[in-house]
């Protein structure tokens, strides 16, 4: 299967989530749903632009660069997201957190798990390989796994104990820190690559 047509089905899938998530977080009061939400969206574009960006750097008039470009859009996005989901947890948790509700964070997050690694599955374990984009895609994509499966198991807590509201946050803060370790780990990887073309274009 080409990328296109990996990152297509890749994209429909997050598409797919980000409505359940803005919703579900919103009804919820949570956070961390939220949060999982605004890197899906952050993802999605990335993925739109690296679809294009594929199709551009085709021909003797294509720009060979444009997945890395892309890349960078995608690092400096969730890097934003990461600000936010930050911020607003640690507002939520010196101000006072809100009620959550734990079935619906839980019900949502174990979909969204589902979801994002039947991504990662379409992807396929070799796209780390083909470029930085595809192996932004694919990290981004095992990470939301995670993050939601985290977050399913804190809803769980949550619903269990019909309290430790705080969780959500306290789990919002985390995904935010994962987010932005993988944004500042692609960045360097961007910056590098960009480097090594220059370099190369040099000699």
């Amino acid at each position: 299967m080409s990328q296109q047509a990996r990152l297509s089905l890749v994209l429909g899938l997050n598409l797919l989530m980000i409505a359940g998530l803005a919703v579900v977080g919103l009804a919820s009061h949570s956070l961390s749903v939220l949060a999982a939400g605004g890197d899906y969206v952050a993802d999605s574009f990335a993925i739109m632009l690296g679809i294009w960006a594929i199709e551009f750097s085709k021909g003797p008039r294509g720009h060979p660069r444009a997945t890395t470009y892309v890349a960078l859009i995608n690092a400096l996005a969730l890097l934003g997201v990461t600000l936010y989901v930050i911020v607003e947890a640690v507002r939520r948790l010196t101000s006072g957190v809100p009620h959550v509700s734990g079935l619906p964070v839980l019900i949502i997050s174990a979909i969204a798990t589902v979801v994002m690694a039947s991504g990662a599955l379409i992807l396929g374990r070799d796209a780390g390989s083909e470029d930085l984009h595809m192996r932004s895609v694919l990290l981004d994509t095992l990470s939301d796994a995670l993050a939601s499966a985290a977050v399913a198991a804190t809803g769980l807590l949550i619903y269990l104990t019909n309290g430790l509201y705080w969780l959500d946050p306290a789990m919002a803060i985390i995904i935010g820190i994962v987010i932005g370790y993988g944004a500042v780990k692609l960045l360097r990887d961007v910056v590098k690559d960009l480097h090594n073309r220059k370099i190369l274009s040099q000699a």
